[in-house]
């Protein structure tokens, strides 16, 4: 395998020569090709999109360029670098790429102090935070200096994404991998996004964008390459291949959302089995970072609880999971108070109250077999026996469509849209009367997401007994749901019955999302 920088091969038009390419890529794993046969040429000033399935090879492909494989992995194949060689990564899950015991201020000063030591002494400090201040600035995140003071855990996922962008523009790369920049996130901020990696393309920097997001890559895209297990089986200029793609595996990417069974309106006034009142959040001594005065859920509900970036979602989830205890106000479980830590609560309200990540990966042990992980839920929480429980859980994921030889591996083995199925048996195991399913397909291309959506609306149709809050930036997500929620600021603007909520949004944030999500459909971007 060569990884080498290349500062003579510049034939032809200097302007169009790329400044990284990989030729001929096949990395291989336990004698199994995940890549095989992969070329690409990143380009000054373009951005080549890989889209495809989980597991499709589009993240092996992008770290390649960085000269990363998977461990134990066998390569062949050239990846070649022009010039410096310097190339940027966003990953897809950015709170691995942030060290959680330092603050924000400290993870980009770091960057911004290697670029000014050629300065006096007495001029760096200044110049290193007047490069982190356009960094933010450049990465859409306002109130810097409240956001400095934080550490990652205390930001949005959206946030995050940003703080890796910031970084990646803080190194002055002349290549910027962006490993799905716009996972989790809603549509005024994704248009955002879009908006700084076109302007990273304009500065003459090559952006390959990896992207289950097909809105994004219209939007964004000068070249897509589609790939599938392992393999391209079509490329070419996005502005014709997204009109008339020739491949079948390139059609069933881009067809439409599923017909969905219509969900039907409130599920009548029986009580709500879980109230908030008058709740308010907190990150240490900070204002509330989340008000919300009343917010009821009804047994056999899907409420859906939308909003950008950094709004409060996943705050108000955690709050009811009992993973934020730094709050005021009352959560109620059938009227009865549900305690502010998890470790304060019962074995019966832990089992009551689940939640599925946004990150599956990072939610499992990658030491130890799926498949005991997830029956580990039922012996904890029901007192199952580990027969019992076993079996139990071979049955709940072949359900979800994961044989028993795939989930008797590690996690590292599964995909993330495989992964993620397997989180989602790990919370049913625990009967739960709420499952809080946070961002879980905001990860996935579309047909792994189409298959998790109907998933949800399968079960929430076959159990009375089951209510579901989706934690969602992505308004055809919040579209399967009884009710809507909106959040902007931390601040509870609207709720109401989804078709309302949605047709004749009352509020103007409600409605600016709208329009935004309407505009990044058609490709036009912000």
């Amino acid at each position: 395998m060569n990884h080498t920088d290349d500062t003579t091969d510049q034939a032809g038009d200097a302007s169009a020569a790329p400044v990284a390419e990989i030729r001929n890529l096949r990395v291989e794993i336990d004698g199994r090709a995940i890549v095989d046969a992969v070329s690409l040429k990143a380009l000054p000033g373009k951005v080549t999109a890989l889209v495809g399935a989980s597991g499709s090879g589009k993240t092996t492909t992008g770290l390649a360029l960085l000269g990363e494989y998977p461990p134990g992995a066998h390569v062949t194949g050239d990846v070649r670098l022009v010039g410096d060689g310097l190339v940027g990564y966003i990953p897809q899950h950015p709170a691995t790429a942030l060290n959680p015991a330092r603050r924000i201020s400290a993870l980009l000063t770091d960057i911004a102090r290697a670029q000014v030591r050629h300065l006096p002494r007495a001029r760096r400090r200044t110049a290193a935070r007047a490069r982190v201040l356009r960094a933010l600035a450049d990465a859409q995140l306002p109130d810097a200096d409240t956001l400095l003071r934080r550490y990652p855990h205390q930001l949005s996922g959206g946030q995050q994404q940003r703080v890796v962008l910031a970084q990646a523009l803080l190194l002055g790369a002349r290549v910027i991998v962006a490993d799905e920049p716009t996972t989790g996130q809603d549509a005024l901020t994704k248009s955002r996004v879009v908006d700084q990696l076109a302007a990273v393309a304009a500065r003459g920097i090559a952006v390959v964008l990896l992207s289950h997001d097909l809105d994004v890559v219209r939007a964004l895209a000068d070249e897509v390459i589609v790939m599938r297990e392992g393999r391209i089986v079509e490329s070419g200029p996005a502005r014709h291949l997204l009109l008339a793609p020739r491949h079948e595996w390139t059609r069933e990417l881009l067809s439409g959302q599923p017909a969905f069974t219509e969900t039907e309106g409130a599920t009548g006034p029986g009580r709500p089995i879980l109230r908030l009142r008058d709740l308010t959040a907190h990150h240490g001594v900070t204002a509330p970072v989340l008000c919300v005065p009343e917010l009821d859920l009804r047994a056999g509900e899907s409420l859906a609880v939308v909003g950008r970036s950094g709004s409060g979602k996943t705050t108000l989830a955690r709050c009811l999971a009992g993973l934020h205890r730094d709050h005021d106000g009352e959560i109620l479980l059938d009227d009865t108070p549900l305690p502010r830590s998890l470790r304060d609560r019962t074995r019966a309200q832990l089992a009551a109250v689940q939640y599925v990540f946004q990150d599956a990966r990072a939610a499992f042990d990658e030491h130890r077999p799926v498949l005991h992980q997830i029956a580990r839920t039922a012996i904890r929480l029901r007192g199952t026996t580990t027969a019992a429980a076993t079996q139990e859980a071979l049955t709940t994921l072949t359900g979800l469509g994961l044989p028993e030889d795939l989930v008797r591996r590690r996690p590292g083995q599964l995909s993330g849209g495989e992964l993620q199925r397997a989180a989602l048996a790990r919370a049913l195991l625990a009967r739960p009367r709420v499952l809080i399913c946070d961002e879980i397909t905001s990860g996935l291309d579309p047909v792994t997401r189409r298959g998790i959506l109907a998933i949800l609306t399968t079960l929430l149709h076959d159990r009375d007994d089951l209510s579901l809050v989706l934690i969602t930036h992505d308004l055809d997500t919040a579209a399967l749901a009884h009710r809507i929620a909106v959040l902007d600021a931390g601040e509870l603007v609207e709720q109401g019955p989804a078709q309302r909520v949605l047709t004749a949004p009352g509020h103007p944030f409600t409605r600016s999302l709208m329009e935004t999500t309407t505009r990044l459909g058609a490709g036009t971007g912000a």
